[in-house]
């Protein structure tokens, strides 16, 4: 059994995903970052970084893990799937994982920073992060233009990126013209497990996109998380 501290996040929704996809049992505990849980000295006991998401595996000695592409990384292989096993496939799944996490989830969060949360806008600023979101976006777009999946076959390195890319129009970022992301991104979203992941738990994304009470509701909550230092890279 697998027990996953999480909130209603990318980087908590890459994670559950993985389970969903995996099959594996698991106990959702939901943090609430409003309230600084995730500082709580029983959460850093798990994780010392204080943030989401983490894991611990009940069947593992009770073996904690965090940092979500960590987590991704552990399930892939305490199970055999969702990443290759031989020494250039699983490179492949990683490289595209990392690219995720050194690039997509830090350009995006910032972007949703300074154009949704930061109260004083700042163009050059927005635009920078908006735009370098933009030119990774199209980085995949060229990838899955010959490639159903990022990776070779669906993998961890699939389950990472879409986990953002679903959220582009938070960031504002469109991707109106790259079709083979958005094939992609459709193709993801239209998988049960897919579904299932990004309901444990509910975030309301699309909703608080179009929903102009929700949208300022949401922001001043994530205004709070920033204050007790759960930096808006998780992608909330």
């Amino acid at each position: 059994m697998i027990d996953l501290y999480t909130a209603a996040t990318t980087n908590g929704h890459k994670v559950s995903i993985a389970l969903e996809e995996l099959g594996l049992p698991y106990t959702l505990k939901v943090l609430d970052l409003a309230r600084a849980e995730q500082k709580q000295p029983w959460f850093l006991a798990i994780n010392p970084n204080g943030r989401i998401p983490a894991l611990v595996d009940r069947d593992a000695d009770d073996f904690a893990v965090f940092e979500s592409g960590a987590c991704l990384i552990y399930l892939a292989e305490k199970t055999g799937r969702l990443m290759p096993t031989d020494a250039k496939g699983r490179s492949r799944v990683i490289q595209w994982l990392m690219f995720q996490m050194g690039g997509i989830g830090p350009m995006m969060g910032q972007a949703n920073v300074f154009y949704r949360y930061f109260p004083e806008k700042i163009p050059a600023v927005i635009d920078r992060y908006q735009g370098e979101s933009k030119r990774l976006f199209r980085v995949l777009d060229g990838r899955l233009k010959d490639h159903e999946y990022l990776a070779g076959d669906y993998s961890i390195a699939d389950i990472a990126n879409w986990a953002w890319v679903r959220t582009h129009r938070w960031s504002g970022v469109e991707i109106d013209d790259l079709p083979h992301l958005k094939r992609w991104r459709d193709q993801l979203r239209a998988r049960p497990a897919v579904q299932r992941g990004i309901e444990q738990p509910p975030s309301a994304l699309d909703a608080r996109v179009d929903d102009p009470q929700k949208a300022k509701q949401f922001t001043e909550n994530a205004r709070k998380m920033l204050e007790h230092g759960q930096s808006k890279t998780s992608g909330v």
